[in-house]
């Protein structure tokens, strides 16, 4: 694996001059944002990333690299953090440019139904433009999953036309005929974008970082000739019909059930689904992931209290039935 570390001295000479370079990481549900978070953060070599998260739970970081855990940051031996935008993407960057140690780079995850753009805004429209650089949009796309019809929601699409770098992730699960096709298809949707295949969301870091890509200020000049500047983009997700919802519980599933809800009731309009369950059978932990049609369940021990932790994400989903479903399948 050591062709994936970068030489360092390509990457930090000139970063201070032109403000601190920021990568924008979008992508779909599931399609390995947190795989290359964790790839980056264990490869960055002496570079200092920090890393900003919707949720800390979501980077699994390997003990050794561990310092400190607050409550909403996370310091690695090896310089780099990982906090989350809890408090406003604004606050969070200032937070990082505040420590008293010197970060070199920022990689922001958004959501996996997030349009960037908002996103990228924030960075060439306030005063962080002063202080930061943006340098590329980096989109990653689950091929294994990927059909044309996901460009029926707004947020796919935007996804891809505002991509600097297309990772086309997990391409070690679909024959490459169907890589080849997708690629093509994606060239013509979003010209002169940096294409790469992925697995396991392993590639070379200066491939991605410091690549002086971003398109931004085009965007700006769209964003003001278009007459919505103002309008909340939070609402993104119902527009789409993209829903979430969580499910939470002290008691146990009974393991037939909970798997006959997956297999014979869930509708296909639940693409994404994770959490933590308790099985009346069993005495471990199960940590749960659904990804498309794929499910995977680790193990591992309960160090908390144990309980029933999940969420859904969908789209046009009946939540009060699979709410009841849900609670059909517990003890």
């Amino acid at each position: 694996m050591n062709n994936l570390t970068a030489p360092k001295q390509n990457l930090i000479p000139d970063i201070p001059k032109r403000g601190m370079p920021v990568t924008i990481v979008t992508g779909f549900l599931g399609s390995g944002k947190t795989t290359l978070l964790n790839h980056i953060l264990h490869n960055c070599q002496d570079l200092k990333v920090a890393v900003l998260v919707n949720e800390l739970g979501d980077i699994n970081i390997d003990s050794q690299l561990l310092i400190s855990v607050e409550q909403d940051m996370i310091e690695l031996t090896n310089g780099c953090i990982c906090c989350t935008i809890n408090d406003g993407l604004l606050d969070a960057v200032y937070r990082v440019m505040e420590r008293s140690d010197r970060i070199d780079y920022l990689i922001v995850e958004t959501t996996g139904i997030a349009d960037p753009l908002p996103i990228a805004l924030t960075f060439i429209s306030t005063d962080l433009r002063e202080l930061t650089r943006l340098d590329s949009i980096l989109t990653l796309v689950d091929v294994e999953t990927f059909t044309p019809e996901h460009f029926e929601s707004d947020a796919a699409l935007n996804q891809i036309s505002y991509g600097d770098i297309i990772l086309l992730n997990k391409a070690d699960l679909v024959p490459e005929a169907q890589v080849n096709e997708l690629e093509e298809y994606i060239r013509t949707m979003k010209v002169g974008a940096r294409v790469l295949r992925t697995s396991y969301g392993q590639v070379p870091l200066p491939l991605i970082l410091d690549v002086g890509f971003s398109q931004a200020e085009s965007y700006l000049a769209k964003e003001e000739s278009s007459h919505h500047h103002h309008h909340d983009h939070s609402h993104h997700l119902e527009n789409d019909g993209f829903m979430s919802f969580s499910f939470q519980s002290d008691r146990p599933f009974i393991l037939e059930k909970f798997q006959y809800l997956l297999t014979d009731q869930l509708p296909d309009d639940v693409f994404r689904a994770k959490g933590l369950l308790w099985f009346k059978e069993s005495s471990l932990r199960h940590i749960f992931q659904l990804c498309g049609k794929r499910i995977e369940m680790k193990t591992d021990k309960w160090t908390s209290q144990k309980s029933n932790q999940l969420v859904f994400i969908g789209r046009n989903l009946n939540v009060a039935q699979i709410q009841q479903q849900l609670k059909n399948c517990l003890e």
